[in-house]
């Protein structure tokens, strides 16, 4: 177990205070997203078949949630990770138009998160997908898509603070771009995460671009499945990857803090790639891999935000255990209690 106290922790808002705050803060951030991305609202599945491709399998190794289906002669269903490629589906069986999207509320179980102040088994996360031409599958319009999401977070700080001025608005006037090859550079003794919060600290907040790929020292800043984000385009500056991570400076942890995983979604091209240098050829018969290559997809960009996470750090809470309801081992509850961090 792995929970940080922060030094004098005292909630900001009181439990009934903090619940009216989190529907604030989601009606408000939840709207502002649609409408700068021009998304539409979508409803998703809470599981899927298994053996599909179609759940995310995030880094290749946390098991789903599973159970077999009485009615369907024991066939086994899967507890989605999250709608990385099932939102991209949706994209093609709405018929959604060249630059407009989706959005959904998505609510998923990873029982193999290990458990801290930022990290539950109960995942929630407005999940989007929106369609893109060939033209815009670049550096350039992934930037524009970033400051699109972070206006939308600065708009929303703001009106947590209009209710509640005793949370003073903290993020920068402007997100900072860097790439986790330039971060390499920068502090090669480091590990990808304190890299994270060497640039956290310095800018406030900033996208890490490029995660997936093996940097130039042959190790990955962090995982990323091979069958949704593109992480193996080269670009412009010669660095490889056309996704990243929203990233902002938490004083309360004194570290960096991810808000948002996204990216230009893999095209034909980099999907065979990048199944080829990941060992993971075999997921082409699979039932996602095949509509993909077989051209009935649309190119996309997408990403996730989480939904607690952002209440949490816009309300200034100390565990994520404050912003959901889930369940915890018993001493770091007991941690918790004793030091004022008070679990839903």
């Amino acid at each position: 177990m792995n929970l940080i106290i922060p030094e004098n922790y005292k909630s900001v808002l009181d439990l009934k205070q903090t619940e009216k705050a989190i529907k604030i803060v989601k009606d408000f951030f939840e709207q502002s997203l649609a409408s700068e991305l021009r998304l539409r609202r979508v409803t998703a599945p809470l599981f899927v078949l298994k053996g599909t491709g179609i759940n995310d399998d995030l880094n290749g190794t946390e098991r789903p949630v599973g159970f077999p289906i009485k009615d369907m002669g024991e066939a086994r269903a899967e507890v989605v990770h999250s709608l990385a490629k099932w939102k991209r589906m949706m994209l093609a069986d709405y018929s959604i138009e060249m630059g407009y999207g989706l959005y959904t509320d998505m609510n998923a179980v990873r029982p193999d998160e290990e458990l801290d102040n930022i990290h539950s088994l109960y995942v929630d996360q407005w999940d989007w997908e929106r369609v893109v031409s060939k033209e815009q599958r670049n550096l350039d319009f992934l930037k524009h898509t970033v400051r699109g999401i972070y206006s939308a977070m600065k708009r929303t700080e703001y009106v947590v603070y209009e209710n509640y001025p005793q949370i003073k608005p903290i993020l920068p006037e402007e997100i900072t771009f860097i790439h986790t090859e330039e971060l390499l550079k920068q502090y090669p003794t480091l590990t990808p995460r304190e890299r994270e919060t060497k640039a956290a600290e310095q800018y406030g907040a900033i996208f890490v671009i490029g995660i997936g790929g093996k940097l130039a020292n042959g190790e990955k800043h962090d995982g990323r499945a091979p069958d949704y984000d593109d992480w193996s385009t080269p670009t412009i500056n010669g660095y490889k990857g056309i996704n990243g991570d929203i990233v902002v400076w938490n004083p309360m942890f004194k570290s960096a803090f991810e808000l948002s995983s996204m990216g230009i979604r893999v095209d034909k091209e980099s999907l065979l790639n990048q199944l080829k240098t990941e060992g993971a050829e075999n997921r082409k018969s699979l039932y996602f891999h095949k509509r993909l290559l077989d051209g009935e997809l649309p190119l996309s960009i997408g990403g996730g935000i989480g939904q607690s996470r952002l209440c949490m750090f816009f309300l200034r809470k100390a565990h994520i255990g404050e912003t959901q309801a889930s369940i915890w081992p018993p001493k770091m509850m007991d941690d918790c209690k004793k030091n004022g961090i008070l679990l839903m």
